[in-house]
């Protein structure tokens, strides 16, 4: 009696059946993964260096490293994060008080020139009446002020969920530096049955476009942050570790870290700190010329220069998705997705040339 089906054909169901249980069963920690490969790709080529320093000892080289991550890394950003939660929360209580009284235009707002007048009377229409606020901010957003006021507050509260994402990131992030070569063989065996043509290419280009994305967008950010907000502290800007983070998710967008201090410079100007609204402007326009000049060149290098609607999409999409690991989750995304279409474009226009030349001769 012959099968109903192949026996190959019954094994690739059972393959494929399997595959979707392990997708469905391990879809929670997808976001802890792909953070810790994205880290461990970027940090590779000083992680090997590191493992010739310890004589080849895998173990103790990833232990090392991943204490040293957690110190310099996930310690300053978890208080940065959790100061600016803070910060903004207080922001949100005054908005809810302006809101239940009403607010009247700073005086700094009605003396600018030329448009003082016109945003003195539009304040008046939409901020200074009791509840003008909360219509506004509902026109905009689709969101009543209390509601986004108690989505901050569960955000402070949901501390044990993030610590959780973060152990499993750690964890995995350990067994990346420790048996990572061995992942990149079996890696190299499986892209070489799949595209075996392009794969030594795309093998080479993928570990460059994370570490270019990574080092030229979420550690310059971070360092632009930290540098500007500092500067904001300095410069006596109200909440200025909320503002310091914020400068750096802008970094994150071409000319979005500019635009920030742009902004929080005229604010000083406004309201009557001239020479420390110039002296912001300066900082940051000094800052911004060295790194752009001289450490973004040296640190990037990579094969991929994000423009700006791929970064756009990466950010929203990826903290829309994935939460505040999708700041840096989805522009690596966008960077490899932009890479291999590249690749790609590269390879047609080559065998069109190849086509093309025999015919010339």
């Amino acid at each position: 009696m012959q099968p109903v089906l192949p026996v190959h054909m019954v094994a690739r169901l059972l393959l494929i059946l399997l595959l979707a249980a392990g997708v469905y069963f391990f879809s929670g920690f997808v976001v802890p993964v792909l953070a810790a490969l994205i880290i461990g790709f970027a940090s590779w080529p000083l992680y090997s260096k590191w493992v010739q320093v310890c004589g080849g000892r895998t173990t103790l080289a990833a232990t090392v490293a991943l204490l040293f991550i957690m110190l310099v890394l996930v310690a300053p950003l978890s208080i940065a994060l959790t100061y600016s939660v803070q910060e903004a929360s207080h922001i949100l209580a005054w908005l809810l008080t302006a809101n239940r009284v009403g607010v009247q235009a700073p005086a700094w707002i009605v003396a600018l020139p030329y448009v003082g007048e016109r945003l003195g009377s539009y304040w008046a229409e939409f901020l200074a009446q009791p509840h003008a606020l909360g219509g506004l901010v509902e026109l905009i957003s689709g969101q009543h002020i209390g509601n986004i006021y108690r989505v901050v507050l569960s955000t402070t509260g949901n501390v044990f969920h993030i610590m959780l994402t973060l152990l499993f990131m750690l964890i995995t992030l350990l067994f990346v530096y420790k048996d990572g070569h061995r992942m990149v063989g079996q890696l190299d065996v499986l892209g070489e049955r799949v595209l075996p043509l392009r794969w030594q290419r795309f093998s080479r280009v993928i570990p460059a476009t994370i570490s270019a994305t990574v080092t030229g967008m979420g550690l310059i950010a971070i360092g632009e942050g930290v540098i500007l907000g500092v500067a904001y502290w300095v410069a006596g800007v109200p909440s200025p570790v909320l503002l310091g983070v914020i400068t750096a998710f802008m970094a994150m967008i071409p000319g979005g870290a500019p635009l920030s201090f742009t902004l929080i410079s005229l604010y000083l100007v406004g309201s009557g700190n001239p020479i420390a609204g110039a002296g912001l402007f300066a900082w940051g326009s000094i800052e911004l010329f060295i790194v752009d000049k001289t450490l973004r060149p040296r640190l990037v290098g990579g094969p991929v220069k994000l423009p700006f609607l791929p970064t756009f999409f990466g950010l929203v999409g990826g903290v829309k998705t994935m939460g505040i690991v999708g700041l840096f989750i989805g522009p690596v995304l966008m960077a490899l997705m932009v890479a291999l279409w590249r690749e790609w474009v590269l390879d047609v226009k080559a065998a069109q040339n190849e086509r093309s030349s025999p015919s010339d001769g």
